[in-house]
């Protein structure tokens, strides 16, 4: 009796321990990403553990055809191999005894792109699309008293003053040269805030300070600074830098382009980064000298252009193709970055931890510079190097984004596929640069 009871706990036991082992293994299953990329002429491995199977849910061999890879196969681990044949996508089915649906897989089989990586220094000059309201004050108004018109009318730091009295805004001083057109009358004003216009009205008053106009607003229409060229394309010459968007310093806000330019940047000094307080590369460069190319796009996730015809031909960079965001593995990498005498130079990095996104994100790998030289001159990740180019095993799959404040060794960066998706979708608005992509 007692030996039938020793046998039922362990029975139980074990059916205890095979629960906990497949549940564990399907919460896996359900963080792997629902896409998988497969270059037109690649191949993929997937690894399934008995008792889960890989089926295709139609008949797709005109796109990829998947094989049962034996050769791979150890013990409860299935090795499956998908081959993609041709540009489309398939659908795979992930089963439990092959008969219960656990998970769908969609496999997009894509031309790979090749890009030529960047490392350039760049100076970057932008202007926003009417102004920005950094700050709403009072105004202290002729007769002695205090006034708040662009309170009172609604309006907000963060927002984008566009048209006054149907005039598009040009800049800072055109908004003082309308103001004091209209003087004390009633002016209607385009604002836009979070992709979101309306209108409203206001009355200007004149200050005591200056005998001018205003609405009691502080305002900024361009920015600039340092950063690093990412990629572009030869064929579309569509460009791409920095990696994050451009923000006002005041507000935080991503701004709104009217239109930018980069340009050749001269490194002129390094401050070295420490804990607590990151670095910077600091840099020269002139409004109206060695323009490279027109910024169009300012987007959370890098700034985007066309690049003009000089630089493409006097650039002696080869395209490489780039690595989809599953392709990226920890361990060995190199970036591309602009740190002395104009010169762009290969940095050996760590890459300690590649994030299974599925959705766009400026953190998608944690890096690590393991590179002396570059550790000598820099003490790590320093403000300037966002952009620089990540290469792993030959292809580009992302670029320098984020230093860690507390360990300047270490840094965050985005996955290329990342800043492609925002040349190709959620700004078909923007047609000067879809069309020549």
């Amino acid at each position: 009796m007692d030996s039938h009871k020793e046998y039922r706990k362990a029975f139980s036991l074990l059916i205890l321990v095979l629960t906990f082992f497949y549940i564990a293994q399907i919460m896996n299953i359900s963080y792997y990403p629902a896409e998988i990329k497969i270059a037109k002429g690649e191949n993929k491995s997937i690894d399934v553990l008995f008792p889960f199977s890989l089926n295709a849910l139609h008949d797709e061999d005109t796109i990829v055809q998947s094989t049962y890879n034996q050769n791979n196969t150890k013990g409860f681990k299935k090795s499956y191999q998908i081959n993609g044949i041709e540009a489309g996508e398939a659908k795979f089915q992930l089963k439990l005894l092959g008969l219960i649906p656990i998970k769908r897989f969609d496999v997009n089989v894509v031309k790979r792109q090749f890009l030529v990586p960047g490392g350039n220094a760049l100076g970057v000059r932008l202007n926003t699309k009417g102004v920005l309201v950094v700050a709403v004050t009072d105004v202290l108004g002729v007769d002695g008293k205090r006034y708040n018109p662009a309170k009172e009318a609604g309006i907000k730091t963060g927002d984008s003053i566009l048209e006054i009295n149907d005039i598009k805004v040009k800049d800072a001083e055109h908004v003082v040269e309308l103001l004091n057109q209209t003087q004390d009358k009633k002016i209607k004003i385009v604002i836009e805030r979070n992709k979101i216009r309306f209108e409203t009205e206001v009355i200007p008053v004149k200050s005591m300070q200056d005998n001018c106009y205003r609405l009691g607003i502080w305002v900024r229409d361009k920015t600039a600074g340092i950063g690093t060229l990412t990629f572009y394309d030869e064929n579309s010459k569509i460009f791409g830098a920095l990696g994050h968007g451009i923000t006002d310093m005041d507000t935080g806000n991503l701004l709104n382009v009217e239109y930018g330019k980069i340009t050749n940047a001269k490194i002129a000094n390094i401050e070295q980064g420490k804990r607590g307080s990151p670095g910077e590369i600091r840099g020269i460069f002139y409004e109206t000298e060695n323009v490279l190319g027109e910024i169009i796009k300012n987007s959370p996730y890098g700034i985007f252009g066309v690049i003009g015809d000089e630089f493409i031909r006097s650039n002696k960079t080869k395209p490489i193709p780039i690595g989809f965001k599953e392709e990226v593995r920890e361990g060995k990498a190199h970036i591309l970055t602009t740190i002395d005498n104009n010169k762009i130079e290969k940095f050996e990095i760590e890459i300690i931890k590649a994030q299974p996104q599925q959705y766009p994100n400026q953190k998608s790998i944690t890096v690590k510079i393991v590179d002396k030289r570059l550790l000598q001159k820099t003490g790590g990740i320093v403000q300037g190097m966002s952009g620089s180019p990540i290469i792993q095993d030959g292809k580009l799959i992302g670029a320098i984004t984020h230093v860690f404040v507390n360990d300047p060794t270490k840094g965050y960066g985005i996955y290329i596929e990342w800043m492609l998706e925002q040349v190709m979708s959620n700004y078909q608005t923007n047609n000067k640069l879809v069309n020549n992509f």
